[in-house]
């Protein structure tokens, strides 16, 4: 690919996962060169753009009227549909932010509409880019049907904002938009579920395939929530729970453990922004021997970003694509309306 002029990406949102994630992504990944932002608010998008030496527009007709191969959408979720969508009727390819949409409903039209313009649409699930994921991912086969799968992802309370004042690049900030941004964030139980149920289901199915329906309760104390919730594994048979807690008052905590009929498969991963391969080990039973290997530092959205432009440029499947990122959010989906009914079983 670096033989290849580079694939020309603009960037819509301008906001805090767009600066600390996206656009260096953009600046470091292989065949790529940021050519343009776009953000409704004229601070950010003027600010950001002079950052990265880019025009920074303030509509996303504008930044569209630029010389791109595919476009980065990276502002909240209930723009996706809109934003995406005018990236793909324009011919460009598209990488979503997770969520892809608010809905599934959404999500279908996306990835109907990115089948029709003959264009690639990935979602950001940028775990799946992780080296130590995707170890465990390709040795699944070594430990046969699974039958017993448990994952968590609990994010730390009053240890957060320190770490990521620490990791984070200076963000800019336009106080207008943080206020008006806060009001769409009130509902906290549907925003935490969203935030992060989109990875922790995304990361299920990848390593341990569907589930055939979602029985969840949720419980909360003040701002902090928990969800549990179980499943049957449709391939195996197997089941499978989930935890998914906003915030413990703890340190960052996140994994899997995977048990099959050969084998077993450990995952933990890291704070994302420590930008860390997650640390997995395989264990292979008939051996009696367990495999753990080190991948040093990786960033995730780097690594996210080169497999879309291998996705465009083999013109193969990405990873993952319309189709995963609905069925990531039809399981958010099927977990609240659980919950709400006391853990009524959902099908899938």
């Amino acid at each position: 690919m670096s033989e290849l002029p580079p694939l020309r990406v603009g960037v819509i949102g301008c906001g805090r996962i767009a600066q600390v994630a996206h656009l260096p992504a953009a600046t470091k990944a292989t065949g790529v060169e940021l050519v343009g932002v776009c953000d409704a608010s004229p601070r950010l998008a003027a600010a950001v753009g002079r950052r990265y030496g880019v025009p920074g527009t303030t509509t996303v007709d504008t930044l569209l009227d630029l010389d791109l191969d595919l476009v980065v959408v990276a502002t909240p979720d209930r723009f996706h549909l809109e934003h995406a969508s005018k990236a793909l009727e324009s011919g460009r390819h598209v990488l979503v932010e997770k969520p892809l949409a608010s809905t599934l409903m959404e999500c279908r039209e996306l990835t109907a509409l990115a089948h029709r313009k003959g264009c690639k649409l990935q979602v950001g699930a940028m775990k799946r880019h992780d080296p130590g994921i995707r170890f465990a991912h390709d040795a699944l086969d070594r430990i046969g049907p699974i039958r017993s799968v448990s994952c968590w992802y609990r994010v730390m309370s009053a240890l957060r904002p320190p770490t990521e004042a620490t990791l984070f690049p200076d963000v800019i900030v336009d106080p207008d938009v943080r206020a008006h941004e806060a009001t769409f964030k009130a509902d906290r139980e549907r925003y935490l579920l969203v935030t992060h149920g989109v990875h922790v289901f995304d990361g299920l199915r990848y390593l341990a395939g569907d589930l055939g329906s979602i029985s969840a309760r949720v419980a909360n104390v003040g701002a902090d929530y928990t969800w549990h919730g179980r499943g049957e594994l449709v391939a195996s048979g197997g089941l499978a729970s989930f935890e998914i807690s906003a915030n413990v008052h703890a340190d960052w905590s996140e994994g899997f453990d995977i048990f099959g009929e050969l084998g077993a498969l450990k995952v933990r991963s890291w704070f994302p922004f420590y930008r860390r391969a997650s640390l997995a080990s395989l264990f292979v039973e008939a051996s009696c021997e367990e495999t753990t290997p080190y991948f040093g530092d990786a960033d995730p959205y780097e690594l996210q970003l080169e497999a879309f432009v291998a996705s465009i440029r083999g013109d193969t499947r990405p990873n993952p694509d319309g189709v995963e990122g609905g069925a990531a959010v039809a399981m958010v989906e099927a977990t609240a309306d659980s919950s709400a009914g006391a853990g009524r079983v959902v099908a899938l």
